[in-house]
């Protein structure tokens, strides 16, 4: 997939004119590559336009407009768009009350690690999660996590072929399976690989 660079990106004047309906577009985009599981964990899966609206948010938030902090975002955000063999996500761990929440985080611990996609008739492919930086101590782990799953040839041509596919999560304190993926998120995670 594609990586964002300096000159698919809007000035600050031409995104400040269309913020709102590019981030409406972005709402839905975002909706249609949103998988739950469970009650509490959500992935995110990202692509260019996810990211582009990353960096033009935070362009916009920090009034970046001089070419090194511009760079610094591309460098920051364009290692979470696929490669053509692999899906990226965050991972959202919600919860609706504060205490519940840093309660839930002490106790899944490690859950980033345990987060899987399956192709139909191939084994489970497990995250491989943060590379920029630890997200987690010896008390909790973060609200936030980002994965990237590594997908193999044949898994790839089985999707391709019309194989199923499933995603889940097996923590000890957090065992929860979505399977099959929703047919339009499949597709757009097709769309994902080259």
């Amino acid at each position: 997939m594609k990586k964002i660079e300096c000159t698919d990106l809007l000035s600050l004047e031409e995104y400040a004119q269309k913020r709102a309906a590019f981030r409406e577009q972005i709402m839905q985009h975002k909706k249609a590559r949103a998988l739950p599981i469970g009650p509490n964990v959500t992935l995110l899966f990202e692509d260019n336009l996810t990211m582009q609206y990353q960096i033009q948010e935070m362009l916009r938030a920090e009034r970046i407009f001089e070419p090194a902090g511009i760079q610094e975002e591309l460098d920051a955000y364009n290692p979470l768009i696929p490669d053509g063999s692999n899906w990226k996500a965050t991972m959202l761990i919600e919860f609706e009350g504060i205490a519940e929440r840093q309660q839930a985080l002490a106790r899944f611990i490690g859950i980033e690690d345990k987060v899987w996609v399956q192709v139909a008739g191939r084994d489970k492919v497990y995250a491989v999660a943060d590379e920029d930086m630890e997200r987690e101590n010896a008390d909790k782990t973060s609200s936030v996590h980002f994965l990237r799953f590594e997908l193999t040839p044949p898994m790839v041509q089985s999707l391709k072929g019309g194989a199923a596919l499933g995603s889940g999560v097996n923590h000890p304190n957090y065992a929860h399976k979505t399977a099959p993926v929703p047919d339009s998120l499949r597709a757009a995670l097709l769309a994902d690989l080259a």
